[in-house]
């Protein structure tokens, strides 16, 4: 079984803090039945592609730094501007990261990445507002470089041959040799595995290179939720969340809760678990979804200021 769902869901039937109610995630089903919302397409238009290894080292530089875009109290969201259209999160990284790479800047080069400067970076990452963790972003990119230049030839695509067309095992890869993506918790003395941006990164292969050449992984349906801080802002507007007095007051007085605080990865897990029990769901009344195609649909639901009445959690981390 995957690591990620068996500690996730060890997580979720011993939590204090966050508890699924199963009759509205049942409602919820029923009306993903109802409504059959087409799994979101691959966003192609903001992301480099070339069909080639150039591609393969954008999309893991990308989701190297795909990582806490909410800005601190006071001061202004990360954003930038293409072709007249104002774009912050994920798709700002992959738009910016997108940009550098047609301008010719060698995001696909180990050498280049492994000496990357900070002042490269922020030209990289040009934009109006503050991203956090800067510095963070700069180790993680420096890492990733030494990391396929001593072990890899300096070839992004010969790390994600080195998974054997196994997403599950490319997550596991990433997560042992990057600490970077060693998303790895503790939980009443217990191991606990989330894996969220390796796992992505395997989805964004998949994605990007329609299940063919580097994104053609056998075990797709081996991936789990990729928990962040939107989707459970999605499950609780629906009530499939319900939190103790004391998290719901953290959460909606926008306080920090502390990476890998019980209440944090208590919320992780259970994002997790949900995704799974809405698969299960989905699948006994005859709708087949593998669980990161419900993230997405999630994700997309997330996207309209409805489902933004109340606030997500916020945990400055490098993990989500």
């Amino acid at each position: 079984m995957n690591e990620v769902l068996e500690t996730s869901e060890w997580v979720a039937r011993r939590s204090l803090h966050v508890t699924i109610d199963e009759e509205a995630l049942i409602r919820f089903c029923r009306e993903l039945i109802r409504n059959d919302p087409p799994i979101p397409p691959w966003e192609g238009g903001i992301h480099f592609f070339d069909g080639g290894i150039k591609t393969v080292a954008y999309f893991l530089v990308l989701d190297t730094l795909n990582f806490c875009f909410w800005p601190l109290p006071g001061t202004p969201r990360w954003e930038i501007t293409i072709a007249s259209e104002p774009l912050s999160g994920y798709y700002g990284l992959a738009a910016s990261l997108k940009k550098a790479a047609v301008s010719g800047v060698p995001i696909w080069d180990a050498e280049y990445l492994a000496s990357l400067t900070r002042d490269g970076l922020e030209q990289i990452l040009d934009g109006r507002g503050e991203l956090q963790l800067m510095g963070d972003r700069l180790r993680s990119l420096q890492e990733l470089g030494r990391l396929l230049l001593g072990s890899f030839g300096g070839e992004a695509w010969k790390l994600v041959d080195a998974a054997g067309g196994s997403a599950l095992e490319l997550a596991r890869l990433l997560a042992r040799n990057l600490h970077s993506f060693k998303d790895e918790a503790v939980y009443q003395e217990k191991k606990v595995f989330f894996y969220k941006r390796a796992q992505i990164l395997a989805a964004d292969l998949f994605g990007g290179f329609q299940g063919k050449k580097w994104g053609g992984f056998s075990d797709m349906e081996m991936l789990t939720a990729f928990p962040d801080y939107k989707l459970p802002q999605v499950l609780r507007h629906l009530g499939i969340f319900q939190y103790s007095e004391e998290l719901t007051r953290k959460i909606d007085s926008m306080s920090l809760i502390p990476a890998g605080s019980p209440e944090e990865i208590e919320i992780r897990a259970n994002t997790v678990w949900a995704v799974e029990l809405l698969r299960e769901e989905l699948s006994r009344s005859g709708k087949k979804r593998r669980a990161y195609e419900i993230d997405w649909i999630l994700w997309n639901l997330g996207q309209d200021d409805a489902f933004r009445e109340k606030p997500y959690h916020r945990t400055v981390t490098i993990f989500y």
